[in-house]
């Protein structure tokens, strides 16, 4: 790779929301359930070809965890991105599923690596990283709806993990049936109800094109998601269904029993979909990176996302557009939407919604054109148990181009008029200057008129350190950020 010159940001894209993603790959491992008739099985980690990109780079390194961080650190440095807010994102099937101590041992030398620094436990890892350079201000583990009980759940917190993303890929139990899926639709709902209550952001990998299913029915599937409560997640990857090799898709599609989507199909109806989705989601990807050479039939444009948003900007229908990344401020001075140079007025929205039997707050920081600048999740459910409300923050973030966690930024100037009785609305950057502190106050302020008395934050173990600065400490669990207040 041509080191990029001085000043200059390689791949700039990777930090424009705020953070450094990292994806680590677990090592090859079969499903518990079987195969779904989709999934290739290469003697690759499940559902990845042996060229898919993260692979590569996990494989060369014999799938260690420390190793994998430690390069991917480096290769961020060489492109002159800051390194100080890493989301960790662990892949390679359900990690769940892998034996105890594999899990252990892999979370805590993730920490490690960021850390700099081999700790014997996990405990001690993650204490290390409330303070150290590299700071993991999220993490992300994907799994299974079937494999999210309390014990399950438990040990998701005990990691430190911040958000969870299940393979959904359908509403169906008919299909999942057909395509050898191992869990039904029931379990997602429960799954998606635990996850919330425990505080979690929810991922959704949805399919397109399922054996079984249709255009009709998958625009259907998408109304259903968010018109009802059972579902509506924070984030989707939306994944048409292609042929690939090591699938027994392969033999369906050669004896004609299946056909995927062409491109043109597909298109169409992401663009249909995207109208759909809510302010409060977030469409992480669309397509997979399946190398051409182990594609059977299907489409072939990894970078099909492109396609979609640029006939989006280009139409009337670009201002029906609520998803967040769409409308996030870091894209938008990219794509030469906002001038950062020019202050902007601001005005915080907040969105209700019941969620999976609880209420949800959305908070978001926005402007005239629906930029959105930060937001925050607040749940308020009522405990099975004491017959008591509780609050919860399931996420805080506030986008744009990353900053350390040092620096401040002189660039975006941002005026809220509703708060100027807060000495420090005026000349906001988009990070580091109180727009977390001001959504944090608001979600307080919701959490005090509901007459709860204290308000949990599932946190990053890099970012305790923020909340401790908001008058926040860590429960006797030592999971939640919690604050109380006199009702």
């Amino acid at each position: 790779m041509e080191l990029p010159k001085r000043n200059e940001i390689r791949k700039p894209t990777k930090t424009l929301a705020g953070v450094t993603p990292i994806a680590v790959m677990c090592k090859p491992k079969k499903c518990k359930h079987g195969t779904c008739v989709y999934c290739p099985s290469l003697n690759v980690p499940q559902s990845y070809t042996p060229k898919s990109p993260p692979v590569l780079r996990a494989k060369i390194l014999n799938y260690d965890p420390y190793k994998q961080i430690k390069s991917r650190l480096k290769a961020f440095k060489l492109m002159n991105h800051p390194t100080e807010k890493i989301e960790l994102i662990v892949m390679g099937g359900d990690f769940l599923e892998y034996p105890l101590d594999y899990q252990y041992d892999f979370i805590r030398d993730c920490y490690n690596a960021l850390n700099n620094k081999k700790s014997r436990t996990l405990e001690q890892a993650k204490k290390l990283n409330e303070k150290t350079k590299h700071r993991c201000v999220a993490l992300c583990i994907e799994t299974r709806p079937d494999n999210c009980n309390d014990l399950e759940i438990k040990r998701l917190l005990e990691f430190g993990c911040t958000r969870v993303e299940i393979g959904v890929q359908c509403l169906s139990n008919k299909i999942y049936k057909k395509v050898n899926r191992g869990h039904d639709l029931q379990t997602v709902i429960n799954a998606t109800k635990k996850l919330k209550d425990s505080g979690f952001k929810i991922g959704y990998h949805m399919m397109l094109g399922l054996p079984g299913s249709n255009e009709k029915k998958d625009f259907q599937m998408f109304k259903e998601l968010f018109k009802n409560q059972k579902f509506k997640p924070d984030q989707l990857k939306i994944y048409p269904c292609q042929v690939i090799q090591g699938a027994r898709l392969v033999e369906w599609y050669k004896k004609g029993f299946y056909k995927p989507y062409s491109k043109n199909q597909t298109q169409k109806l992401i663009i249909k979909i995207m109208k759909l989705i809510p302010n409060y989601c977030r469409v992480m990807r669309i397509m997979r990176e399946i190398p051409p050479e182990f594609l059977v039939a299907g489409i072939i444009r990894i970078d099909l996302r492109r396609d979609i948003e640029s006939e989006l900007k280009n139409s009337k229908s670009k201002n029906k557009i609520k998803e967040i990344r769409f409308r996030e401020i870091g894209f938008a001075i990219r794509d030469k939407k906002i001038n950062e140079k020019i202050e902007t007025k601001l005005k915080l929205k907040i969105t209700k919604y019941n969620a999976s039997n609880g209420k949800e707050y959305f908070l978001e920081f926005v402007n005239k054109n629906n930029i959105i600048f930060g937001l925050c999740r607040l749940r308020i459910i009522k405990n099975n148990k004491t017959k008591q409300k509780q609050a919860m923050i399931r996420e805080l973030h506030v986008y744009g181009k990353e900053l350390e966690i040092s620096k401040k930024s002189n660039n975006i100037k941002l005026n809220i008029p509703e708060l100027n009785n807060q000495k420090f609305i005026q000349n906001i950057p988009a990070q580091h200057k109180a727009l977390g502190k001001m959504l944090m106050k608001k979600a307080e302020e919701i959490t005090k008129k509901n007459k709860i008395r204290e308000l949990k934050v599932i946190s990053g173990i890099g970012v305790r350190e923020y909340y401790r600065k908001l008058e926040y400490f860590l429960d006797a669990q030592g999971v939640y950020m919690v604050k109380r207040f006199n009702t």
